[in-house]
């Protein structure tokens, strides 16, 4: 086998030859091309992830496993990580899309955690071509169909629309469940003697070299493609679950690992290597779904719906037993040595013998960084063009313009209360769920801001991870942790390294500085096609606890007779923000700066004001600044508002500027001065209150609530 075919390069080659004091033979040459690809090994990233900090008082299980764990109190443990599958969502959108939803399960299974949450960042084209249209429907439906049927509630997410995005669309999902924390898993625990043991779906040859497909750029012709992508089935996923369930709950498995890219082969190797073993596989044991696959086909293939488990030879017979309860396959691959080599034989004979060290860690590459030749333009914006003649007809534009408006076509194909758990569902703008047997909630935050990262990488970033950990805070909810999935375009321009390297290095000081450990994650590069390429697009999940449900802060909550207050400063930029994009075509101008000390200020307060009960309703100040934050309010609540504001600074800006530490709280009446001492030193303007049936700013429009909830729910008014 050419190694160039298996995707390797001339000085990688030389590498391997350097460590095995020889030339592999095809086979190997298979095995170690697939686990260098970018997708296996994050050989781009990996110095970069290094930064993210990645301890945190909470923090039981960070990066290295297949899901980061943090400790939720009371013997629970909360399992969460998120994956992207956009190369195969963007050549078969339905199958792409829903084998998303069964890998990133599988890792949460393989934590020993039972799946509870999912979630999706969508990201899609122009909304108005006939391409975008198919694309999201094939995507939606398939994530719907897997996620509906294995039973695990899909409770929140984002969706973006840019035309960056029209040739590649992004799909990440999420998913993270609750384990007991004597009852945890790991990928690092094999030892030797210890068997290996496939457990679910026979081998086929869907997907094979699925990993190195998504490590590079998409076909100009996508049909060729289509063989990598993997078919999904949820009901025997769903069986695999319960089935790897009770496997735990009895004690018989001493390690596991889920089967994603590069199937078999990373999920053996990478068990052996982390737990400082060797692992012996022979070929003809593998149960095959199909006639004559070459071993490459097999130890490749990345058919759905397996796990790897290492199980002790005395446990051996209750773990058949159960398998063949739940009707699984089930078979004896291998055998943990103490070897540390990766050797596969086939009827007796030896076909490959490699250090698992080779498999595990793939030679660094470093890239050449480059600021953009256009940066300037892209931060410069011309303060004219934003002048707004009709705020009334902007407002009612920015809620029902593709990325404003209701997403409720989307998540209403979803099954949101499966399992009985879920307090604030899709809709919301957080998610929130019961931590099992307590009065503990889990809150959930999924946010990215890509037209931010396009004109300023860092500080895009920085306000990224900032208004994911504001709108926990807000709830009440101390952060636990983060995971990300960086999507990004070739790491090989480098321009686009720039951005990758910025981006991480926003995330990593705004991670830093507010205590917010990093646990998991994803790299998905080369993101682009020959007609373009996305925008930086890092997408971060960050899970908070609320100790006492009762102390949780919603919104949507107004009530009659409450006060309207701004914490926070009363204008943000209007740079890079929505109302920028929907009036200048693409994003311009940088966000707010980041402020991480006054971020604390921030976080101090916000967290007092719902554990006081200061407030009815909070609610970030994000997409579409002020004015849309309290629409959003109004329209959630069923409440007319009035606002009046005071001030000669531009309308534009007071009303649509985005960044910063801003939020917009709903104050009961007698509960004025407590929320205005726990605000105090920080700024805090009262700036209105819930009255009437309209939402009124004085001196600039009223607009019935009717009209407002038309524009957001339809998208037109």
């Amino acid at each position: 086998m050419d190694y160039k075919s298996a995707g390797l390069s001339d000085p990688e080659y030389r590498r391997i030859i350097e460590i095995l004091e020889r030339e592999p033979n095809p086979l190997e040459t298979q095995l170690i091309g697939v686990m260098w690809s970018e997708h296996c090994s994050y050989k781009s990233t990996k110095r970069l992830l290094r930064t993210f900090p990645s301890k945190g008082k909470y923090v039981l299980q960070g990066q290295g496993e297949n899901a980061g764990v943090v400790d939720m109190g009371e013997g629970w443990g909360f399992a969460f990580k998120v994956e992207s599958h956009n190369h195969p969502s963007a050549v078969a959108p339905f199958q792409g899309a829903a084998t998303g939803v069964g890998g990133i399960i599988r890792d949460i299974i393989a934590m020993g955690a039972r799946p509870s949450v999912s979630m999706d960042g969508l990201f899609f084209g122009d909304p108005d071509l006939k391409k975008t249209q198919n694309l999201s429907k094939g995507i939606v439906e398939g994530i719907g169909a897997y996620g509906n049927a294995v039973g695990v509630p899909i409770v929140g997410g984002k969706t973006f629309y840019s035309p960056c995005y029209t040739d590649n669309p992004l799909v990440n999902a999420f998913s993270a469940g609750f384990v007991r924390l004597d009852k945890m898993a790991s990928s690092q625990t094999a030892k030797k003697g210890d068997l290996a043991v496939l457990l679910g779906s026979k081998t086929g040859r869907d997907g094979i070299a699925g990993a190195s497909f998504a490590s590079r750029e998409l076909d100009e012709d996508s049909k060729s493609s289509r063989p990598q992508i993997q078919i999904g089935d949820p009901f025997e996923e769903k069986l695999l679950i319960e089935c790897c369930m009770d496997l735990l709950a009895q004690n018989l498995i001493a390690s596991m690992q889920d089967m994603g890219a590069a199937g078999i082969l990373s999920s053996s190797s990478e068990i052996a290597h982390k737990s400082g073993c060797g692992i012996d596989i022979t070929v003809e044991k593998i149960p095959l779904r199909e006639k004559g696959m070459a071993p490459w086909e097999i130890f490749l293939s990345e058919s759905q719906e397996r796990m790897l488990l290492i199980v002790e030879q005395d446990k051996l017979d209750p773990v058949f037993a159960m398998a063949a309860h739940y009707g699984l396959d089930c078979a004896v691959v291998g055998t943990m040595t103490d070897s540390e080599r990766y050797r596969v034989y086939e009827h007796g004979e030896l076909i490959a013998d490699l250090p698992t060290s080779i498999l595990g860690d793939a030679t660094e590459v470093v890239w050449p960084s480059a600021e953009p030749k256009d940066i300037r333009e892209r931060i410069t914006m011309n303060p004219s063009s934003l002048i707004s003649a009709e705020p009334e007809r902007d407002l009612l534009s920015m809620i029902s313009c593709p990325n404003g408006r209701s997403k409720h076509e989307i998540w209403e194909q979803y099954d949101s209360m499966v399992q009985l758990h879920t307090i604030d569902g899709p809709g919301s703008p957080v998610a929130a769920v019961e931590v099992p047997d307590t009065a503990r909630v889990c809150v959930l935050t999924m946010e990215a801001e890509p037209n931010k990262c396009r004109t300023d990488p860092y500080i895009g970033a920085s306000e990224t991870m900032a208004l994911s950990l504001r709108e926990l805070w807000i709830t009440g909810a101390e952060v636990l942790g983060m995971t990300n999935c960086l999507n990004f375009a070739s790491p090989e321009a480098p321009e686009k390294f720039y951005e990758l390297e910025q981006c991480v290095k926003g995330l990593a000081d705004t991670c830093r500085s507010l205590d917010c450990p990093v646990v998991s994650g994803n790299v998905s590069l080369y993101n682009e096609t020959s007609g373009g390429q996305i925008y930086p697009t890092p997408l971060v999940v960050t899970a908070g606890l609320i100790e006492d449900r009762n102390k949780r802060l919603a919104s949507g909550k107004a009530a009659t007779g409450d006060t309207f207050y701004l914490a926070g400063d009363l204008c943000g930029s209007l740079g890079a923000s929505r109302y920028q994009v929907m009036k200048n075509g693409t994003p311009a101008g940088k966000t707010v700066a980041p402020d991480h000390s006054k971020e604390k200020d921030f976080r101090e307060r916000a967290l007092k004001t719902a554990a006081a009960g200061a407030a009815s309703s909070g609610r970030a100040v994000a997409g579409g600044g002020l004015a849309v934050a309290l629409a959003n309010e109004a329209i959630a609540s069923e409440k007319g508002i009035s606002i009046e504001i005071n001030s000669s600074v531009p309308p534009e800006e007071i009303l649509f500027s985005e960044g910063g530490a801003r939020a917009v709280y709903a104050v009961p009446e007698g509960k004025e001065q407590v929320f205005e001492s726990i605000w105090e030193g920080f700024p805090c303007t009262k700036i209105g209150a819930v009255s009437g049936e309209d939402f009124e700013w004085k001196e600039m429009f009223s607009i019935e609530l009717s009209k407002l909830k038309k524009a957001f729910l339809e998208g037109c008014f």
